[in-house]
C-alpha cells in the first residue's frame, strides 16, 4: 500500500478484525493511504489509546479514517465512504434491491454471525462449556447458510464486494476461537480459497497471521499460504508488539478497542 502522507490515513490494529475490512477495501479501491497500527494486547486491549483515535471516535475504538478534512470511524461507514470516494470496482451492487441485499450480509455478518465468536473469546479455556457448544452451534447453522447463498454463486451477494470481506474477517475469528468452517460446507470451503487468493485479502490477513505466528499463536491452516508474504507485508508497517501468548482467556478485544 502505498502512502500519501497529510491525505488519507487508517488507525488500525494488528488483530483488528474490523479495522482489516477497511484495509482491503482500501487495497480493492486501490486508494494511497498510510495505514497507522495503534498498540494492541490482549491482556492491555487497546492501551494506551491512540491520541487520534480517541479524539475522532468517542467509543476510543479503531478503525478510524482521516481523509483531508474527513474523519470517521466504524468499519460500514468506512465502506460507504469508500464507494462514494472511488466508485469503480465497485463493492455494492449497483441495483437497489441487491445492494439492500449485500448490505443486510454485511450487517449481519458482524451483528448476527459475529456475536457467537465474541462468546468463544471467553470460553477457549473450556471449550466444552455449554455456552461455547451453543456458540459454535449458532456459527455453523450461519455457515449452513452461507453455503445456500452460494449454490450458484461465486461470492456471497453475487458479485464480490463488502459482504465477503466483511464475512471472510468475522469466519477467520471463528477459525481461530474453535468455530471453523468444516467439511459439510464445500461451497463456503471453496469461496475461502477464493477470497484468500485475492491478492488485497492475501496481504493484509498475510500480515495478521504473521503478526500471530510472532507471538506464538497458532495460524488457521488456510492462511498458511499466504503467511509467508504477509511476513514481508508486516515489516514494512508499524506493528507494535504485543504479549498475546499470555493472554487471559477471558479478553474480549473488540469489546474496547476494535468498533464495527
Amino acid at each position: 500500500m502505498s502512502i500519501r502522507r497529510g491525505k488519507t490515513r487508517l488507525y488500525s490494529g494488528p488483530m483488528s478484525m474490523f479495522g482489516a475490512k477497511a484495509e482491503i477495501a482500501i487495497l480493492e479501491k486501490g486508494i494511497d493511504c498510510e495505514v497507522v497500527m495503534v498498540p494492541f494486547g490482549l491482556r492491555e486491549r487497546y492501551e494506551p489509546k491512540h491520541a487520534v483515535v480517541v479524539r475522532i471516535n468517542p467509543k476510543r475504538q479503531v478503525p478510524v479514517l482521516i481523509d483531508a478534512d474527513v474523519e470517521i470511524f466504524d468499519s460500514t461507514q468506512i465502506f460507504e465512504y469508500l464507494e462514494e470516494l472511488r466508485p469503480e470496482p465497485a463493492l455494492w451492487p449497483t441495483s437497489p434491491a441487491a445492494r439492500a441485499r449485500a448490505r443486510l450480509l454485511e450487517h449481519k455478518s458482524d451483528e448476527v454471525f459475529f456475536p457467537h465468536i465474541i462468546r468463544l473469546m471467553s470460553l477457549q479455556a473450556t471449550p466444552q462449556d455449554p455456552a461455547a457448544l451453543t456458540a459454535c452451534t449458532a456459527a455453523n447453522r450461519y455457515y449452513n447458510e452461507m453455503e445456500r447463498l452460494l449454490a450458484g454463486n461465486a461470492f456471497l451477494a453475487g458479485s464480490y464486494g463488502f459482504a465477503d470481506i466483511a464475512f471472510y474477517l468475522a469466519q477467520l475469528f471463528g477459525a481461530m476461537l474453535g468455530a471453523p468452517i468444516g467439511n459439510a460446507t464445500p461451497r463456503l470451503v471453496a469461496w475461502r480459497e477464493r477470497m484468500t487468493a485475492r491478492p488485497a485479502v492475501a496481504q493484509v490477513v498475510g500480515a495478521m497471521a504473521a503478526f500471530m505466528a510472532s507471538q506464538g499463536l497458532a495460524v488457521p491452516a488456510f492462511l498458511s499460504p499466504v503467511l509467508r508474504s504477509g511476513a514481508q507485508a508486516g515489516a514494512s508497517r508499524s506493528r507494535p508488539k504485543s504479549p498475546l501468548s499470555n493472554a487471559s482467556p477471558s479478553s474480549e478485544p473488540r469489546s474496547e478497542g476494535d468498533n464495527r
